[in-house]
Parts: C-alpha cells; sequence; structure tokens
C-alpha cells in the first residue's frame, strides 16, 4: 500500500524550544527515519514521489537537516571563507559576486570576513576568525604585498587560493595579466603618436598597481620614450580629480593612463572644468572596464579584466582541492585585453 502523509499536527508544546527532530518529519511524512536521512543527505536511493513527500514535511514541520552532524560524519562543512581588503572597489565586488554565485552552483555557503588594513596582523585576525567558523578552504583576497611575504601565517592543512598575487608558490593563485594591460594601455597612446605617457598609479602596497607601473615604466624605456614622474593615487576618483587638476594646468601632457576607471573619471572631471578637450588635447586610458566606463563622457578607453572568470576560476581551484580532485594547473594567469572607446586619438598638432 502506497504511503501517505500522516494528518499529524507538529509534536511541539507551547513552551518548546527545540526544532522538529528527523523522527518528527518521519512521522509526518509515513516514511522511516532511514528515509528522512537520505533525503536530508541528498542521496540518490529514494524514489522521486517519497523524496517530494518527506522534501513537504520538512517544509510544513520547519524542519532544518543539522549540517554540523552532517559534516562530522562527513568531514565537511560545505563552507568556504573569504579574507577580502575594502568591498567598496569595483573589482572586488565583481569577484566576490562570482565567488558567491560559484559556490552556491557548487553546494557551498560563503562566510566573508572583511580586512580593515592590509596589514600582517589584521590577515590573521581574519584568518583565525574563519577557522573559528569551521570552513573546508578560504580565498584570500587582499591585493596589497603583505601576501606576499612567507611571514603570513596561512591556515596549515586547510584548502587556499590566493586571488591578486603570485608571489606566493605555495599556494593556488588565480589573477589578472596586470603587466600586459598596462603595456596595451601604454602601447595604444603611443602608438597614437604622444611622445610620452603620464600614469596616475594605484597605491604603494598594492601588488596590482606595482605591476601596471612597473609594466608602464618598461614599456616606455623599450620605445625610448622619456618616463615622467608617477602620480601617485589611492584607486579613488577624488584622487583622478586631484591629480587631473595639475595635468589640465600643464599643456605638455597629452595622455594619461590611470591605473583603474575611476581615478580615469576624476582626471575626465578636471580636464572638462579647465577646458581641455578630451581627446583633443588630452587622450584618457583606464584599466578595470567598469561598467559605466562606456557612459563617460568620452566613454572611456580602458583595459578589460575578466572579474567574474577570477572569482569563478578561484573557486574551482579551491573545491577541486578540498574534494581531493586533480587539476591539471595549480594557477591561472587571465588575459586582459584593450577596450578603444571615444577618449583617445592622435595628440594634437603643434
Amino acid at each position: 500500500m502506497a504511503e501517505s502523509i500522516a494528518e499529524i499536527p507538529p509534536a511541539r508544546s507551547a513552551g518548546r524550544k527545540r526544532g522538529p527532530s528527523l523522527g518528527d518529519v518521519a512521522q509526518h511524512a509515513g516514511v522511516s527515519t532511514q528515509t528522512v536521512s537520505r533525503v536530508a543527505n541528498g542521496l540518490a536511493n529514494v524514489e522521486d514521489s517519497t523524496r517530494q513527500r518527506v522534501l513537504t514535511s520538512m517544509q510544513l514541520l520547519g524542519y532544518r537537516p543539522n549540517r554540523a552532524a552532517r559534516a562530522l560524519r562527513s568531514g565537511q562543512f560545505r563552507n568556504i571563507g573569504v579574507v577580502m581588503f575594502t568591498l567598496s572597489s569595483y573589482g572586488n565586488m565583481r569577484t566576490l559576486d562570482a565567488i558567491a554565485v560559484s559556490a552556491a552552483t557548487a553546494g557551498y555557503s560563503i562566510t566573508v570576513i572583511p580586512v580593515e588594513r592590509p596589514t600582517q596582523q589584521d590577515v590573521s585576525v581574519a584568518l583565525g576568525r574563519l577557522l573559528e567558523q569551521a570552513v573546508d578552504g578560504i580565498i584570500v583576497v587582499i591585493e596589497a604585498h603583505i601576501v606576499d611575504r612567507a611571514d603570513v601565517e596561512l591556515p596549515p592543512g586547510l584548502s587556499v587560493v590566493v586571488i591578486d598575487s603570485t608571489e606566493r608558490p605555495d599556494y593556488p593563485q588565480v589573477d589578472t595579466d596586470q603587466a600586459e594591460g598596462a603595456r596595451q594601455a601604454t602601447r595604444h597612446l603611443l602608438d597614437l603618436g604622444h611622445t610620452t605617457v603620464w600614469h596616475i598609479s594605484g597605491p604603494e602596497d598594492s601588488y596590482s598597481a606595482g605591476r601596471r607601473e612597473e609594466s608602464w615604466r618598461r614599456t616606455l624605456e623599450e620605445a625610448g620614450a622619456p618616463v615622467p614622474e608617477v602620480f601617485r593615487g589611492d584607486w579613488s576618483t577624488a584622487a583622478g580629480y586631484r591629480h587631473g587638476q595639475e595635468i589640465a594646468s600643464r599643456p605638455e601632457i597629452t595622455a594619461v593612463f590611470a591605473a583603474n576607471d575611476q581615478m580615469a573619471l576624476g582626471v575626465l572631471r578636471a580636464l572638462h572644468e579647465a577646458g581641455r578637450r578630451v581627446p583633443e588635447e588630452v587622450s584618457v586610458v583606464g584599466f578595470d572596464d567598469m561598467a559605466e566606463s562606456d557612459s563617460f563622457w568620452p566613454p572611456l578607453t580602458t583595459i578589460h579584466q575578466e572579474f567574474e572568470a577570477i572569482g569563478r576560476r578561484a573557486l574551482e581551484l579551491l573545491v577541486a582541492e578540498i574534494e581531493e580532485r586533480p587539476e591539471p594547473v595549480r594557477s591561472s594567469v587571465l588575459h586582459t585585453r584593450l577596450v578603444v572607446r571615444s577618449s583617445t586619438a592622435a595628440p594634437p598638432s603643434r
């Protein structure tokens, strides 16, 4: 005789604090506790109709599988930690979004611990907090050089993937080809006929900013072009605007490569306010290809980064380590591409 859902109200008294048990669900669905356990653990050896009846009973009773007990049996918590410095930047938010979506698809949840300052102490505290949260692995998104140093202790015996740093050969890494992107930006402006390119760099302690600045300098040197003094920024639109005011006052500056689109936006505003036409008098290139970059005025020439691909790849590498699946490549460097829009042109004729 086919099993049917028993018409039994949830066995709860008014003062009862614990939730419904596995036995409550079994009684409500008219099945054995072993069947409920198999459904709760996602096992396949349950008929579809029975599975649906058990799931319906779980929902009606408000039953939640005991994940801690399941973790003790399986050795996995199905939880991934993410240590990240600043949630405000465009690149970090796009990367985190891709990690979260990919984790959910793979059956994992994520716990994010923001780091206020990219220091050894703050990173160590964040890692310690994640270990208390019972995670199976950690993705580190700290672009400062602090993570490159061997004296930063990453948890031993725990799967770890590092984003935005290629100086930790002891762990898998995922990054954009920062040097190639900066070379493309600088070479584009030189090929248009500009005698040199001024650069607004990111913070000195930033790994990606350092790679972009180094590549910009090397590209100018290889072309035999003068290497101007660097304008030091902090990724913000305000920093781009501040340096853009000086750039606007110097007629010899005809080409600017900003290390990210937000600083490039600040430069554009300063140039517009000073009456310096873009690109007729000054060409501007950014880096990142924010979703809004094609709506800047003029639309911004920039370097496209695949932030979503970085997040997905980091998650793939970490899950492969957690589940002990072989990965043919432990690290990944993703390509960039130049996106030419209306903010660049040949220099004005003298």
